[in-house]
């Protein structure tokens, strides 16, 4: 049986989370910092920071949402592109953590005092990869009503970016955003009949 590629990400990041808690120059080293990544030339931070997380809530939430989500993901990438499976999960979670911190590198990297961190923008990919596979599979919204996974995504989709519009709260949701975007394009690149042909994987499913 093979690994779970999922569970080693979960695993990983709650480890380094952990460890980042309980040492704060730990903590410091991994957040992303723009102006330390243009001006020092630390670019580790851009994936970094994705394993770090600002307290055990945030960790929580992150995880479990991963997990939710990314074991499916892991299941249905083998039947929409011919690379092996975890490969094209790794280069979707890692790719949409990367592709997260494009607006915040644009915007702050002579801003020395700005700092994120968290693993939503690489989880936003995933979640949002699963909805373009199965776009009418019932997805709970806060455990009280079921929403059609395509209308999810919109609504989350305009929340974000209107949050990010209004900001103020300190929660980068640019990453959340444009992971989710990155998780899109990326499915859609390994199966462009996703975007031709809506539902397409879940008809040939039966679900």
């Amino acid at each position: 049986m093979a690994l779970s590629i999922t569970l080693i990400i979960v695993v990983g990041t709650v480890l380094a989370s952990i460890a980042a808690f309980q040492n704060s120059e730990v903590f410091g080293k991994l957040l992303f910092s723009p102006y330390a990544v243009q001006h020092r030339g630390q670019w580790y931070r851009m994936f970094s920071h994705g394993f770090i997380h600002a307290d055990t809530m945030h960790l929580m939430v992150n995880m479990f949402v991963l997990w939710s989500f990314g074991s499916g993901v892991e299941m249905l990438y083998p039947m929409i592109t011919e690379l092996p499976g975890s490969v094209a999960f790794l280069i979707l979670y890692f790719g949409g953590m990367l592709f997260a911190t494009l607006p915040g590198m644009a915007k702050h990297r002579n801003d020395p005092g700005y700092r994120s961190l968290g693993a939503s923008g690489a989880v936003s990919a995933v979640v949002f990869a699963q909805i373009v596979l199965l776009p009418t599979h019932k997805v709970s919204l806060f455990f009280l009503m079921d929403l059609p996974a395509w209308l999810f995504g919109v609504l989350y989709l305009v929340y974000s970016y209107a949050m990010d519009k209004r900001g103020g709260d300190n929660v980068a949701h640019d990453a959340h955003f444009y992971g989710a975007v990155f998780g899109v394009l990326f499915t859609f690149a390994l199966r462009p009949e996703l975007l031709l042909d809506f539902g397409v994987l879940e008809r040939s499913l039966g679900i």
